[in-house]
């Protein structure tokens, strides 16, 4: 007969920081005073579905458990009991969480189900009931109070006890030479222990940008100089979890599941030290890969329609790679804010892909001639939204509309030509060339804007995006396949 132990308790903690430690298979040592030293076998991810975690119990029981789902938007997971000292056996166990009245406390339910050889029916409930279920609840408790008592994992699917002040092998990315995308270079490091208000991150997923081809061709060496000696690190964004917090670091606890975006590069990389003030936390219902691949972009999205578009019902909004990243976000989002999106793409292919994200008029062109279809389709464009750079300068000029307004985001073509005054002053047009990172200033700012992004995942205004996955030793295969615009949406590395 199957026994059936149910235990139930509210902890005074919001959901997301209770679920980035629950979420994590492989976590229990770090918190769970029952258990000694555990491991995610094969190097799987903890969080993988179908990963097994063996364990030794501080009782000198050994347990092998596989996780059987995880559900990140309703807080859930089950797992079962493969091969065990102790006789739970046809074990079967689930958790979930939901939030409380405020949002600020959270319901904790776990149940699970077993037989047991006879005469220790009584002995193994309580077994399980306190000394697993109930005793737990109080260790996180305690684990959430003390904030960096979670260790740092010294490798994928295996725990340390290796105290949070050591440096952490890292695996990067580095350039020492401008150039093409084959400078990339994969290497073993070293990542040190935060410092006061840094937060220490085991990256998950990493955002590529065409920012990124700026600084690996050289085109901005003030901000990435490299050399032989020192060379540097490309990436502005990534999305991970927090191995540990230096001092004065307030809202963020190890174990929380963080996005960051920052002026300084360095995110190919699988650990990393940040400033807090470039981190946010993320939702449970946004996977890694998403927010890796959509924040700076979704940001980007967000002050170009807000802040310098003023983009609202019957604006006339030309957007430049309308299928990339930032492209299908800003095609979505004008839609659902009421403006007439046209687009230009270099393939019917991406050209589906831009319609079926908002762009209503589609201009098919690999030769940066665009103006003519423009003007005959609305007149001339109100906003501009260019990422070509150079190619496209005449064209641009041609096809904006009188007071319109250019706005200058990549140059993926080359460099832009400086602008005379004459060329705007024949239509009173304006020009602006923005930079993210003075629209994310403050980490009050960045979360802000942030919030907008998941918000607009959320009601469905922008859609997730295409991701192509690379690994991190592949990222110049990645730099390769952005640079020739074969690519449609996101582009990520998996460290």
């Amino acid at each position: 007969m199957l026994q059936r132990v149910v235990r139930s308790t509210i902890i005074d903690a919001p959901i997301e920081r209770i679920w980035a430690v629950l979420r994590d298979f492989n976590s229990h040592d770090q918190w769970h005073s029952a258990v000694d030293q555990s491991r995610i076998e094969g190097d799987e991810r903890s969080d993988q579905v179908g990963c097994v975690r063996s364990f030794t119990l501080k009782d000198g029981n050994r347990i092998r458990e596989q996780l059987l789902t995880l559900s990140d938007t309703e807080h859930t997971s089950t797992y079962c009991i493969v091969d065990a000292t102790v006789p739970l056996q046809r074990y079967v166990a689930a958790l979930s969480l939901k939030p409380v009245t405020d949002g600020n406390r959270t319901f904790w339910h776990w149940e699970s189900t077993f037989a047991t050889p006879p005469g220790r029916e009584r002995e193994l409930h309580d077994m399980v009931a306190q000394g697993v279920y109930e005793a737990g609840f109080e260790d996180l408790r305690r684990h959430l109070a003390q904030g960096a008592d979670l260790r740092p994992q010294g490798s994928v699917g295996q725990s340390s006890a290796m105290p949070s002040a050591m440096a952490l092998p890292t695996r990067r990315v580095v350039v020492d030479r401008y150039g093409d995308a084959e400078v990339l270079r994969a290497e073993n490091a070293e990542a040190p222990a935060p410092r006061e208000g840094e937060v220490r991150i085991r990256q998950r997923a990493i955002g590529v940008n065409f920012f990124d081809v700026y600084l690996r061709r050289g085109w901005m060496p003030s901000m990435f100089p490299v050399s032989a000696r020192e060379p540097g690190v490309l990436g502005m964004e990534a999305a991970g979890t927090v191995i540990d917090v230096g001092a004065n670091v307030s809202g963020i606890l190890p174990g929380d599941r963080v996005a960051y975006l920052g002026p300084v590069p360095g995110a190919y990389a699988s650990v990393r030290c940040v400033p807090a003030a470039w981190v946010v936390r993320l939702p449970a219902s946004v996977e890694d890969d998403t927010a890796a691949a959509t924040l700076l972009k979704g940001i980007t999205a967000d002050f170009l329609l807000r802040d310098l578009g003023h983009v609202g019902p019957g604006t006339r909004l030309l957007v430049h790679a309308a299928a990339g990243g930032v492209g299908l976000l800003v095609c979505a989002w004008a839609r659902r804010l009421g403006a007439t999106v046209l687009g230009t793409v270099s393939s019917d292919e991406k050209a589906r892909v831009a319609r079926a994200h908002g762009c209503e008029q589609v201009i098919v062109t690999r030769d940066y001639r665009f103006a003519d279809a423009v003007q005959h389709a609305c007149g001339g464009a109100d906003v501009l939204i260019d990422g070509l750079g150079d190619a496209a300068r005449d064209e641009n000029l041609a096809a904006l509309a009188r007071r319109g307004h250019w706005i200058s985001l990549g140059q993926a073509s080359g460099p832009l030509t400086p602008l005379p005054p004459d060329a705007l002053v024949a239509k009173s047009l304006t020009f602006s060339r923005p930079v993210v990172f003075d629209y994310v200033a403050t980490n009050a700012q960045l979360v802000e804007r942030a919030q907008r992004v998941w918000n607009a995942l959320a009601d469905g205004t922008i859609l997730p995006p295409t991701i192509e996955r690379y690994s991190l030793d592949a990222a110049s295969r990645a730099h390769a396949r952005l640079e020739s615009r074969g690519s449609i949406g996101a582009l990520i590395l998996t460290p």
